[in-house]
């Protein structure tokens, strides 16, 4: 298997509590996590724990990926929640810095049309964040996800050729969540034809569209095609994190959860469920090592 690339899990897609989600990435030799909710707390909460979860996975050997925040899933029009949401991003930069990561996953605010009809409004909002985030010496993620403005692997290279701050906006890559984009877009090699070169971090899930909606599916099942991005990702040199977001469950998880994930609900089943996709990935990728292009 291709080392280069290294391998983590959102905490919450195991358990709520720490020394499980240590014990899974321990396991099954992943190098890292990714904070999201840990005790039922949503990262922006956990700051007062940072000591804590710092020494906990420094006596495992293991890093923090990324810090999964939910910046910007917040109404675009509503003063008051992106007064909230820029007081969160605060917080988990605070415990980004703690915790020893730079990168921090952040949206596009909730989806209400066309990133082209709300491209100008959406910039005048987020480049506050990027002035707090170039300040701080951190990396803000935009993750394409379909139920905000930045919907697909095209949209999220527009969106950061808007912003052009490359060393401070990057993009997290979900192909999992290109299969369910609204504007039909293929997650590879399309989607990632726009943004390859451009994203610091990867998140893995499957699924497939079913009957006018969706399901999740256990990794490599789905619609992603995740060997082939997997081998191109191999072959253009992608050394950052693969950070498995299982949201599987045997019974599907309900949408609202499945946008604001986090919590006792949301983690149940979870480390039965990672434990089939974080092994499906393993050898997807051991696969994609040893094919080559």
């Amino acid at each position: 298997m291709s080392r280069s690339i290294k391998l983590s899990v959102i905490t919450d897609e195991v358990s709520q509590e720490l020394a499980r989600v240590i014990d899974f990435a321990v396991n099954h030799g992943l190098e890292g996590i990714e904070v999201r909710t840990l005790w039922n707390m949503k990262p922006h909460e956990l700051v007062d724990k940072a000591g804590e979860i710092r020494k906990e996975l420094e006596s495992a050997g293991l890093e923090v990926s990324a810090i999964a925040s939910p910046v910007f899933k917040c109404d675009l029009l509503s003063e008051e929640e992106y007064r909230e949401h820029m007081d969160i991003l605060e917080r988990c930069i605070a415990l980004a810095k703690a915790l020893d990561t730079r990168i921090i996953r952040i949206f596009t605010f909730w989806r209400k049309g066309s990133l082209d009809q709300y491209l100008d409004q959406i910039l005048e909002k987020f480049m506050a964040a990027v002035d707090v985030a170039t300040s701080e010496g951190v990396v803000l993620a935009v993750e394409n996800e379909p139920s905000t403005h930045v919907n697909n692997g095209r949209r999220l290279r527009q969106f950061l050729d808007a912003v052009s701050k490359p060393n401070v906006v990057s993009g997290v890559w979900d192909p999992g969540n290109d299969v369910f984009d609204p504007e039909g877009e293929q997650p590879y090699p399309e989607g990632y034809s726009y943004v390859r070169g451009f994203f610091v971090h990867v998140h893995v899930k499957d699924g497939r569209r079913v009957d006018g909606g969706y399901e999740f599916t256990p990794v490599g099942e789905g619609e992603v095609n995740w060997l082939e991005q997997l081998k191109a990702l191999v072959r253009d040199g992608y050394t950052g994190y693969l950070s498995l977001e299982t949201h599987w469950r045997p019974k599907q998880l309900p949408r609202e959860l499945v946008e604001l994930p986090g919590g006792e609900a949301y983690s149940a089943m979870g480390e039965y469920a990672s434990t089939i996709c974080i092994r499906n990935l393993k050898s997807l990728l051991e696969r994609a090592a040893g094919e080559g292009p």
